[in-house]
């Protein structure tokens, strides 16, 4: 017997050979053990192939037409129930650190974690999607707004892969890019294109504007915005390489090739001559901060489905306490817009992720904003909906106490669907024949795994019983008191939050036939 080492595509192989006698010539009966380091069809986050055959051509390995029989051990709980984490690299690491005075802490890239979705070209790899850089909350010589200690940031994509070792790899970065190819950042949008407002300071606090090296001055140096810039929280990946991306200014949905550069974009702003498509006015009544934080493609890639943070403000921030959030339906080709409610369990909860299962159901995720090693009562849920039966509010017509109203949407009494949820209840939405979609719970993420991040923020739907869960982990890094500071997971300061994989198994993921 005999070891022969080979290599084929992905796969380390070492063939073990054992010679016997067939008749009246001598044939290598072959039994060949094979390290599937990138997995195949089979055995989808690796394990081990043997196969077995006879080398008629004597060449000291088994051709694919010498194969008689293949067995399969594969390590498919590799990362099941186990926190994996993602790798990452400083930014910088020079700020004095406000949760221990007299230390400095790290600012990390990390990141990644707004939102995740499959490579539709190979099973073992997912992207993960950053938000607008580090920042934090901050008042200054402006009033409140941003610090954004990294203010060159470029929103992006990492793609990342499963390794047989049970360790996870960055194979790159995409980094979003406005038509002309050049880098966007993650500064705030002008007010006639969703911006709230929000004034942007560097670390230093100071106000971010136009030429640093002059003072500030409304008129001849005035805030430095970013009309391309995202602040980027829902992810899709096409078969064809490229992404949708939506964000929290605009709301923006963005179209970027597999290089990162944009192609269209759909806001709800009619006057933007960058629109392929236009979403509703009430859009644009998108709270701030909790913008369209989920986004997914249906599998026949026809229709973008987007969702809602929370409540928008619409008309007002009035509304904001309530439970009523919205999700909008895109198809690519014709531009035809559909528009459903979500009904969340808690007022102001978080609706982090939305994934496609059909057309018309979908796994979407929320939540709260507690740590599991902190506070009590943590809620991170994922649940299965249907909105298939749920009433699509751009088809409903005008009649008796009933309205559509060009800037605020569908009315009654006119009162907005957020002012009516919140005075009336839902009950007299559903008397007026609005419902919103089913949900049925799938995955509670504290009691599964006593998940100790604050912000659950991403979903990779594996296959129809596997779940990747992936955090927001803020590059590290928020503020407390108008200060920065490390983030942490624990009230003792000694876990600083990061990128961490979930894998969940077992769970029911197929869509309802």
């Amino acid at each position: 017997m005999k070891n022969v080492l080979v290599t084929s595509g992905l796969c380390l192989s070492v063939l073990l050979l054992s010679a016997c006698n067939s008749d009246d010539k001598d044939i290598n009966s072959l039994t060949t053990q094979t390290t599937l380091v990138g997995g195949d069809s089979h055995c989808w986050m690796g394990g081990t192939r043997t196969d077995s055959g006879l080398d008629s051509n004597d060449n000291g390995k088994l051709d694919s037409n010498e194969v008689v029989d293949s067995s399969y051990a594969c390590n498919t709980d590799l990362f099941t129930d186990k926190a994996v984490h993602l790798p990452f690299t400083v930014l910088r690491d020079d700020l004095d650190n406000g949760a221990m005075p007299g230390t400095k802490f790290e600012i990390r890239n990390g990141g990644y974690g707004s939102d995740a979705a499959p490579n539709p070209n190979n099973p073992i790899q997912f992207y993960a999607l950053t938000d607008r850089g580090p920042n934090a909350d901050y008042s200054g010589s402006l009033g409140k707004g941003k610090m954004f200690p990294t203010p060159d940031y470029t929103p992006r994509i990492g793609l990342f892969e499963l390794q047989t070792n049970g360790t996870i790899t960055k194979i790159k970065d995409i980094l979003f890019k406005r038509p002309d190819g050049s880098l966007i950042t993650g500064l705030p949008n002008s007010s006639s294109l969703g911006g709230t407002g929000e004034i942007p300071y560097d670390a230093a606090g100071e106000v971010i504007r136009q030429d640093m090296s002059q003072p500030y001055n409304a008129q001849t140096n005035p805030i430095k915005l970013d009309d391309y810039g995202l602040d980027s929280e829902g992810l899709a990946a096409m078969d064809d390489g490229s992404f949708w991306v939506s964000d929290e200014y605009g709301p923006h949905i963005v179209h970027y090739s597999a290089e990162g550069v944009e192609i269209a974009r759909i806001n709800p702003f009619a006057d933007d001559a960058r629109n392929l498509y236009s979403l509703p006015a009430e859009f644009a009544h998108r709270r701030a901060n909790r913008g369209m934080e989920g986004l997914t493609i249906t599998p026949d890639q026809s229709t973008l489905v987007g969702i809602m943070q929370s409540t928008i403000s619409n008309p007002d921030k009035s509304v904001n306490n309530n439970t009523l959030t919205r999700i909008v339906t895109i198809n690519l080709a014709t531009g035809a817009i559909g528009q459903y409610l979500y009904q969340q369990e808690i007022a102001q909860n978080s609706n982090s992720a939305i994934v496609a299962l059909s057309n018309s159901q979908f796994l979407v995720l929320e939540r709260d904003a507690k740590f599991f090693n902190i506070d009590t009562d943590v809620m991170k849920h994922v649940y299965k909906i249907d909105i298939s039966g749920a009433t699509d509010l751009e088809t409903v017509t005008a009649q008796a106490d009933i309205a559509q109203d060009a800037a605020l949407g569908l009315t009654i009494k006119g009162k907005t669907l957020e002012q009516v949820a919140l005075s009336d209840g839902w009950e007299v939405l559903a008397a007026n024949g609005i419902i919103p979609a089913t949900k049925s719970l799938v995955l509670d993420m504290a009691a599964k795994t006593q998940y100790p991040h604050d912000k659950m923020e991403g979903l990779w739907l594996i296959d129809n019983k596997r779940l990747g869960v992936l955090n927001d982990d803020d590059f590290a890094t928020w503020s407390n008191n108008n200060t920065l500071e490390q983030k942490y997971l624990d009230s003792a300061q000694s876990d600083i939050d990061g990128n961490t994989l979930y894998i969940v198994d077992d769970l029911p993921l197929s869509a309802d036939k």
